[in-house]
């Protein structure tokens, strides 16, 4: 038998009609992912006294209530007459599988890969015919010795990391208080004057030269098998990193933020381990932008924004100058800077085929996911956590992470997916290992170069 079975696949709908005739226009945020899915794993402990199945109809009875304030989820793609991707809003559902797994979540968790916990959110590529195809997809897994997993998985063209975890905070506060904290919202992406910017724009051509080149090529082909590390930085060791990268004799510098250390301290390792000296591996960072162009918490789609960090002439152990850079790059991703982008994105009258994080490689800051608030039960809160963006075809990807609530507020968890012989030479960097970091995931158990959880 094997670790992970399926009970069954269903649909669920939403308990009220959709409105007739509602769609929903995709931005260009949202179409430029079109290639990439975003995958999201949470797990629970649950009462030892509860029977099989009986959280898992708990929870679809409360998804199908909180379906019915995300149309855009039970939806359908359409393409526009210009050829851009729509949802036609409508009670189509979304496509759950129940599944058991052998053990207890504690145990799982004290010895699991990329590999087995993929098992655990299920993902289906775009059929061809799309009214059939779910952009959704729900998993619960029970564990035979207690615990649950609840797996969430989707198409990026409709949501980004962020707004997964809003649709599993506010299922959680559905099931658990019977509304939402944080209803949805749905609007179009800000226009001029509705945001900060100056009131006499410049334009920024470095950002838009970005996207413009990776537009121009093409989706690449996977090659290498990638699997993925998952490591914990307790508040010390990242505030110590963020010493260790602050450029010395440059007291009016500011420090590093925890991201941008750790990005630094990662790029450095990854850099090294694929044999540059001369320089560093090209690197993009990802960022939530929805704070700096002034959207609500509650903003539902893509606002997420990519730009190219420059490594030329650092040099293999140069870390505070890695993180430096980094921050430079993030001070001028502004909101003056980010419309000129939409604008000029907007423009552009072809189709979107690019992968964006298909060539260099990726570090995204998901240090602010709102995950371990995801409460469905009282007393029960998700004691780990995990996201993939997906596919990994490029030189790697790297996910800055918040740690579980009380471990503190510079802790964090990165989660590191390059291909598997780069990952174990990566655990046996010495600048890495310096930082002590714990290891929650890898490929092979039996490298334990860093401080494995018991």
């Amino acid at each position: 038998m094997a670790e992970v079975s399926w009970i069954c696949k269903r649909t669920v709908v939403s308990t009220k009609p959709v409105e007739a005739g509602k769609f929903c226009p995709l931005s260009v945020l949202d179409r430029i992912m079109e290639h990439n899915h975003v995958r999201v794993v949470l797990y629970y402990r649950c009462p030892k006294e509860r029977k099989a199945g009986e959280s898992t109809r708990m929870l679809r009875e409360s998804l199908a209530e909180l379906l019915s304030a995300y149309p855009i989820v039970t939806g359908r793609l359409l393409k526009t007459a210009e050829g851009h991707w729509m949802i036609k809003c409508n009670d189509a559902g979304v496509r759950m599988v129940e599944a058991r797994a052998k053990g207890s979540v504690d145990k799982w968790l004290q010895n699991f890969d990329r590999e087995k916990e993929l098992n655990l959110v299920h993902w289906e590529p775009m059929f061809h015919k799309l009214y059939f195809w779910s952009t959704f997809y729900v998993q619960l897994t029970e564990f035979e010795e207690g615990g649950l997993a609840v797996g969430l998985s989707c198409g990026h063209l409709l949501s980004d990391p962020i707004c997964v975890t809003i649709f599993i905070k506010a299922w959680a506060d559905m099931t658990l208080n019977g509304k939402m904290v944080t209803p949805p919202l749905f609007h179009r992406l800000p226009r001029r004057g509705q945001c900060n910017e100056t009131t006499n724009p410049q334009p920024f051509p470095e950002l838009i030269n970005y996207y413009k080149s990776t537009l121009e090529k093409p989706v690449p082909v996977v090659q290498a098998k990638q699997t993925t590390i998952k490591l914990a930085f307790g508040d010390e060791m990242v505030r110590s990193c963020i010493a260790m990268s602050h450029a010395p004799g440059s007291p009016d510098e500011p420090s590093p933020t925890p991201f941008q250390a750790l990005a630094g301290l990662f790029w450095v390792g990854i850099s090294k381990i694929k044999g540059l000296r001369n320089g560093l591996i090209s690197m993009s960072i990802c960022l939530d932008m929805r704070k700096v162009l002034g959207l609500d918490k509650g903003f539902f789609g893509n606002c997420m924004v990519y730009n190219q960090v420059p490594g030329d002439g650092i040099e293999e152990y140069e870390l505070s100058k890695a993180a430096n850079a980094i921050r430079e790059v993030v001070d001028t991703m502004d909101a003056e800077g980010i419309m000129n982008l939409i604008e000029w994105m907007e423009g552009k009258a072809d189709q979107f085929s690019c992968l964006m994080n298909g060539y260099d490689l990726i570090c995204v800051n998901l240090e602010h996911v709102d995950s371990y608030s995801a409460i469905f039960e009282e007393n029960f809160k998700p004691i780990h956590a995990s996201y993939y963006i997906e596919p990994t075809v490029g030189e790697g990807m790297i996910l800055v992470l918040p740690s579980p609530p009380g471990e503190g507020s510079f802790s964090r968890v990165v989660m590191i997916t390059l291909p598997e012989d780069e990952a174990i030479n990566l655990l046996e960097d010495k600048l890495i290992q310096q930082f002590s970091p714990t290891i929650l995931m890898m490929a092979d158990k039996k490298h334990t170069t860093a401080n494995s959880d018991p």
